[in-house]
Parts: C-alpha cells; sequence; structure tokens
C-alpha cells in the first residue's frame, strides 16, 4: 500500500494527486508529531494561566472582545465548528474533498496551531478509511480561509453532519462508525485550528493545476495535429526567432512543435504554399508560450501555500508568544487562480479559432465542414458551435473573483480573497479548455484523413503517434453520427493523461 509521509513542510503537487485521487494512505513523520505535542503544551498552559488570546480565550471575529471561562473551551470549540459549517450547494468532489484533508492536516503538523495529536490523527484515520465529508462548495470568503467548507469537514469528525462512506451518503456519525473511527470533542483552540486556513481553494485549485500542466501538453499536440493537417509553415518555430525574445513559454512552445512534427512530410517552409500562417498557428509559441508561464507562475504559489501554516492566532511556543496574525488571508491563492483560469481560458479560445480554420472551406482548402457529403451531412458543423459556446462561457468564468471583496463579520472582516471562487471557476474554465481541445483533436485528426494531396506523406513522430491513439477510439466521419460520444473518447485521452504519455513515448518528452 502506498503511503505519503506528511512532515508539513515538503508536500508535492504529486503526493496531493496520490492521495486525493490514487487513495495513497498518509502517516505523520516522527518530527510532526513532536512538533504538534509541543505547540498543544503550550496552549494548554496558556488556557491554565487564563491568559487572554484570542480564539482560545476569547470569542470569534467581532466576539475577539468577549472573554470566554476555561470550562467552556469545549463547547466555545463545538460552537464554532456548528456555527459555522453554512455552506450550501453540490458537494465538491471526492478528490477535491480528500485534497483539503490532507493539505489541513499538513498544516497542523508544522506545530503552529496548538491542536492535539489525536485531532489530527483524526483526520487521517478518516482519510485512510475512506470517510469522505459532505462538503458543499459554495460558502467560502476565502477571507478567514475556508471557514464553512472546513467546518463541514469537521462534522463528522464530531459525530455531526454528513459524510460518504463507500459511496453512500450516511449522518457524520454512521459515517465514522462504519469505518470503526471514534469521535471526539474538540478542547481549547481546535475548532480554530482546523478551519483557519485556505485549505479548501487551494486543494481545488491544486488539482486544476495539476491537471492545467497536463492539458499545455495536450495543446501543443493538437495545435501541431492541426498544423498538419493545413501543411502549416515551421519556420515561424526556428530557435533563433525566439531566442531573441526569450520567455521561457515561448520557447519551450516553439521546441515542442518542431519536436511534434519532426520529421513530417506534411509541414511546410515559407514560400512553399504560402509565405505565412495566420495567427493561430504562426503564433503559437507566443500565445500557448503565455499560458505556459502564467500558470508555472500559479505552480510555484502553490508549491508554497500547500506547506505554509494558515492558522491564527499561531503559536510559537519558543518565544512564549500566540500572535493573531493573517495568515488565513486567501489572496495570494485568490490571484492564482484567477490567473489559472485566464490561462486556460485562452488555450481554449486559440483552440477554437484553430478549429473555426478546420471547418471553414475558405480558410482550409478542405471540405466545408469536414465532410465530403456536404449537405445531406452536416459533418462538424455543430462541432465548432459547441467549442464556441464553451469559450464564451469561459470569457465570463475568467473575470476575476479576487477583485471583489464583500466585508463580514461587522467589519472586522473588511476585506476578504474570494480565493475558493476563483479556484472553482478554474476548476470549471479547465473542464471547458479540456473539451474545447477534445473537439480540436477530433476535427485535425478529421481534416489530415481529407486532406488528399498528402495521402501517403510522412507525420511527425510525435503527431504520428498522436493520431494513431485518437485513431484507435474514434473512426473516420463518413456518414454523420453522434459526434458527442466521439468527444467523449478523445477527452478520456486527455484527462487521463494517456495521449501525452503515448506521444511523449514516440518523440521524447514535452516542455
Amino acid at each position: 500500500m502506498h503511503t505519503t509521509v506528511v512532515d508539513g513542510k515538503s508536500l508535492r503537487l504529486c503526493d496531493l494527486v496520490n492521495v486525493a485521487r490514487e487513495n495513497y494512505k498518509v502517516e505523520l513523520s516522527e518530527s510532526a508529531k513532536q512538533s504538534i505535542k509541543k505547540s498543544r503544551d503550550y496552549v494548554d498552559r496558556l488556557v491554565q494561566e487564563e491568559r487572554v488570546v484570542y480564539g482560545i480565550t476569547t470569542g470569534f471575529g467581532e466576539f475577539s472582545k468577549v472573554s470566554i471561562k476555561k470550562e467552556q473551551a469545549e463547547q466555545l470549540q463545538t460552537n464554532l465548528i456548528v456555527s459555522h459549517a453554512c455552506g450550501v450547494g453540490n458537494h465538491l468532489p471526492v478528490d477535491s474533498v480528500r485534497a483539503l484533508i490532507l493539505l489541513r492536516v499538513n498544516a497542523l503538523s508544522r506545530g503552529f496551531s496548538g491542536i492535539r495529536l489525536e485531532t489530527v490523527e483524526g483526520l487521517i484515520g478518516m482519510l485512510n478509511t475512506g470517510v469522505i465529508p459532505a462538503i458543499p462548495e459554495k460558502g467560502s470568503l476565502g477571507s478567514s480561509g475556508d471557514l464553512a467548507p472546513l467546518s463541514h469537514m469537521v462534522l463528522p469528525l464530531l459525530g455531526l453532519g454528513e459524510a460518504y462512506f463507500k459511496g453512500e451518503l450516511l449522518s457524520g456519525a454512521e459515517a465514522m462508525k462504519r469505518a470503526g473511527l471514534t469521535t471526539i470533542t474538540l478542547t481549547s483552540k481546535e475548532g480554530l485550528a482546523l478551519i483557519n486556513g485556505t485549505q479548501c481553494m487551494t486543494g481545488v485549485g491544486g488539482l486544476t493545476l495539476y491537471d492545467a500542466l497536463n492539458l499545455l501538453k495536450v495543446s501543443d499536440i493538437a495545435a501541431a495535429l492541426t498544423l498538419e493537417s493545413q501543411n502549416g509553415i515551421t519556420d515561424a518555430y526556428m530557435a533563433d526567432i525566439h531566442e531573441i525574445r526569450p520567455h521561457q513559454g515561448q520557447l519551450d512552445t516553439a521546441a515542442n512543435l518542431l519536436q511534434l512534427v519532426k520529421d513530417s512530410e506534411r509541414t511546410s517552409r515559407a514560400g512553399q504554399i504560402r509565405v505565412q500562417d495566420a495567427y493561430t498557428l504562426r503564433c503559437l509559441p507566443q500565445i500557448h508560450g503565455a499560458s505556459k508561464d502564467a500558470i508555472r507562475y500559479v505552480a510555484g504559489k502553490v508549491d508554497i501555500e500547500m506547506n505554509s501554516v494558515t492558522d491564527n492566532p499561531i503559536i510559537l511556543a519558543d518565544k512564549d508568544m500566540a500572535v493573531s496574525g493573517g495568515n488565513f488571508h486567501g489572496q495570494p491563492m485568490a490571484l492564482s487562480f484567477d490567473f489559472l483560469g485566464i490561462a486556460l481560458a485562452e488555450l481554449a479560445n486559440v483552440s477554437e479559432r484553430r478549429i473555426e480554420r478546420l471547418v471553414n472551406p475558405s480558410l482550409s482548402g478542405l471540405p466545408a465542414f469536414l465532410t465530403e457529403q456536404g449537405g445531406l451531412h452536416s459533418g462538424f458543423m455543430i462541432a465548432q458551435y459547441s467549442a464556441a459556446a464553451l469559450v464564451s462561457e469561459n470569457k465570463v468564468l475568467a473575470h476575476p473573483a479576487s477583485v471583489d471583496s464583500i466585508p463580514s463579520s461587522a467589519g472586522q472582516e473588511d476585506h476578504v480573497s474570494m480565493g475558493t471562487i476563483a479556484a472553482r471557476k478554474a476548476r470549471e474554465i479547465y473542464f471547458n479548455a479540456s473539451r474545447v481541445l477534445a473537439i480540436e483533436l477530433f476535427s485535425a485528426v478529421q481534416a489530415i484523413d481529407l486532406n488528399h494531396k498528402y495521402d501517403g506523406k510522412k507525420m511527425g513522430k510525435g503527431t504520428q503517434a498522436a493520431y494513431n491513439l485518437i485513431r484507435s477510439v474514434v473512426d473516420k466521419v463518413t456518414d454523420d453520427r453522434e459526434l458527442y460520444l466521439d468527444f467523449n473518447k478523445v477527452a478520456a485521452l486527455i484527462d487521463s493523461g494517456e495521449l501525452v504519455k503515448a506521444t511523449e513515448a514516440a518523440c521524447g518528452e514535452l516542455k
């Protein structure tokens, strides 16, 4: 059984995916256990000494002015969870829930939160036995972190709320019972330690980021297939012209395209067929490259956030301090996930324009709508409609969530990030973009089959492998049929990573 060891400092994006999607087990490192215990001992001392510390001996938010007696500590923390579980809407997907639990465990394991070791191990028990809290996807401002979704995460641990177990939605108490887990009662500081953080937005956005990194390569593969179908000009990808404008994403895209079409007899050089191509082919390094750079920037921010402490107050036991700060604020992630959504939307925008070039006979030189029986058959006419609808939806979704703010908690939380909305929008944009690219891939192989002047001519090493894989799941369209079934099959090659894997096996790793 695969296991991910958590220490709060070294979690990687691939670890997040392994736990969230591949059901890797989780355990704490010994150093993490010691750090958690040390932090907890300090909180116990604060409570015994009845020091005034936010969230430990006071209420929360606007109620921070209200002192709480130590005998009320348990009730205070339970009240916090049940009152903050105010999410609405559909439940988050299983992988997102597993991701946010892992990220919360990782943050707590640094030993700056004052939580008990057994409480952290309770969360790990939920992960390792498959108890999936039912967490509504809406209701987080991303201000004091993801208060509402993380509260729903905690409810089953207390024997409250709802959770899925083996695919069945149960009461939280029943799910824990069936999994053989013991529910707990929170004590001082623990409720706050569990829900002050950015783990929902980072979990949802981190998984989308992982998928986006794969989609960057898919976009180059799709573009290269379209290039082959249009006998595109490769001069525009010469390293010489990109080295004098050396944005890394631009350099990498140009290199990828040449690698994909290497040895092709279907591409051309400037002047052989035409002098230059339209922007959607000629400017691929600049367009795709900009999205690459943006998404890689986001990857760097997510890597930092996954291994950060986002609690409040921060327990600094070595300095005999409990400091109320703002590490829970989601702004770093809000801006990043807005950027991620915009970068993904652009991959879809340019892909849809390449689809239009393929189906439009005045641009492609191929049969209208990629059917040789136009009139009786509509071919790919409405395939382009669907792609156009998806990119138009993305334009609405790509409006940044982070430019909005609304005060809460009687003005105490007077600027909020909307980071979880940004992450959820990025996830939806990713889905739309991946389906646009699936339509392009399917359209491009159809166009290659219809470019009869080049029948028998070799394709590039990478593009041939991609073509072969796509054709192994979808046949050439001769008579009209239900194309959505074909789109779904091609999309499955994208989602699984199989398209990139097969292509890279033939032409080498893409950048």
